[in-house]
């Protein structure tokens, strides 16, 4: 072979290799380190397989630096993620602004009228969604049902909070490391926030009268703050105020927990034989109320995935958001890891798909929940705001991480109650003024 003739080759070869990596598109997702995200990453070989042409990077964050680094990029448009794993709190404020890609053009297969309305709904602007939702979830009680028969209690399905405390009093056990109840601490309007929130509202209180002005200086608020720090202090773990979903997901599945109120999505987590000590005694109840207030405070919260509007990997991003959120990939999961495995709150038809009612107990109360929140009325109080555990105007985000390094210094014990709502109220004030709603 001559030299020219090798020459020519050569440069044959390498012009493949260009080509073929120029049809490589990476993109960079962004998301939360929670239980299902955590899994979704363990799924990628059949991505990868199904689309060769599109490498998947992936940063994962805890919840309030995800929302930080999410937040920065997509208002300053910096362009580090084609993907982003964002609430329903962001999807219609972001969407609204022209931030985010609309989905509009989903293929049938993907089947949009099988998403929950309640999802749906929160997700759109206008009738056209923003955002696939990855899992959905309300709020319940998860409960230890060996503690709860040895400690003599009756949690029945609808508890109000006089019947939780007597739990958390009956079940807590500390020179065995054994706490009644463990409730979120860690300070973020996600974090503490939700709760704290969801909480008050079943209790009659809401954030802003119709004038937008705060009402922490209220009794509901001040009934429900002091219950709060009440059951924390005599019946929560040490160090509660460090403690968000991940560590009270934990707790509970060491054993620690009597009672824990959070998120629906925990239930496939801490009956987990895997990964849960206590798999085989977890039953279920609905979010508490306060005694002659109806209302259970069920928030409505999903995880998803959006495009941010200036990604210049339009295609490969929507490829993955089809994939991550279809009916297949749940089929995946279910495929590897069992149905009660399946990422929740997000399809009518995996509560009409008998494989999961059985295997997972909890999705019944799961579907219920969801589908009995009330994020446009969430006091039984008029409020000029929807969201059940937030408050859907943007300036929450700043406001609601405020307030809740306030309250998460109060369980340290840094302040009492009475301060930390006082500073709660003021802080507020300020801000709402600063922005405009109130003089």
């Amino acid at each position: 072979m001559n030299t020219t003739i090798r020459a020519l080759m050569g440069a044959c070869a390498f012009g493949a290799l260009v080509t073929a990596a120029a049809a490589e598109t990476t993109i960079t997702v962004a998301t939360v380190n929670n239980g299902d995200m955590v899994r979704m990453q363990s799924m990628m070989d059949a991505f990868n397989e199904a689309h060769p042409d599109i490498k998947v990077e992936w940063v994962t964050l805890e919840e309030n630096i995800l929302r930080q680094r999410v937040t920065q990029d997509i208002a300053t448009k910096g362009g580090q993620f084609d993907v982003m794993t964002i609430g329903n709190y962001e999807v219609p404020i972001w969407g609204e602004r022209g931030w985010l890609a609309p989905l509009s053009d989903l293929p049938a297969d993907y089947d949009v009228d099988d998403l929950l309305p309640a999802m749906r709904g929160a997700l759109s602007v206008d009738g056209t969604l923003y955002a696939a939702p990855f899992y959905g979830e309300s709020a319940m009680i998860m409960y230890r049902t060996d503690l709860a028969e040895k400690a003599g209690v009756d949690m029945g399905e609808m508890p109000n909070w006089a019947t939780v405390k007597d739990a958390a009093a009956k079940m807590t056990d500390k020179d065995n490391g054994i706490y009644g109840i463990c409730l979120r601490g860690k300070p973020g309007w996600g974090e503490n926030m939700a709760f704290i929130s969801a909480m008050a509202n079943s209790y009659g209180a809401r954030w802003f009268d119709m004038n937008w002005e705060p009402e922490f200086d209220t009794a509901p608020w001040q009934d429900a703050f002091k219950d709060y720090l009440d059951l924390m202090t005599n019946y929560g773990p040490p160090g509660a105020s460090s403690n968000g979903f991940n560590e009270n997901l934990s707790l509970f599945q060491q054993g620690k927990c009597g009672m824990w109120i959070d998120a629906t999505v925990a239930a496939g987590f801490v009956t987990d034989p895997a990964e849960s000590t206590v798999a085989d005694n977890v039953g279920y109840a609905v979010f508490p109320n306060k005694e002659g207030v109806d209302n259970h405070g069920n928030w409505l919260w999903s995880w998803n995935l959006a495009i941010p509007a200036s990604t210049e990997k339009m295609d490969a991003a929507k490829t993955f958001v089809e994939w991550a959120t279809s009916k297949e990939y749940t089929a995946l999961v279910a495929e590897k890891q069992g149905w009660r495995a399946a990422p929740p709150g997000t399809r009518t038809s995996l509560y009409e798909n008998a494989d999961y009612t059985a295997a997972a107990p909890f999705a019944k109360l799961t579907i219920d929940t969801i589908n009995e929140a009330t994020p446009e009325t969430p006091s039984v109080q008029e409020t000029p705001y929807v969201g059940a555990q937030f408050v859907s105007i943007p300036e929450f985000q700043g406001i609601g991480t405020a307030v809740g390094q306030v309250f998460s210094a109060a369980l340290a014990g840094q302040m009492d109650a009475d301060q930390a709502l006082a500073a709660a109220q003021a802080l507020t004030d300020r801000e709402m003024k600063k922005a405009g709603y109130i003089k």
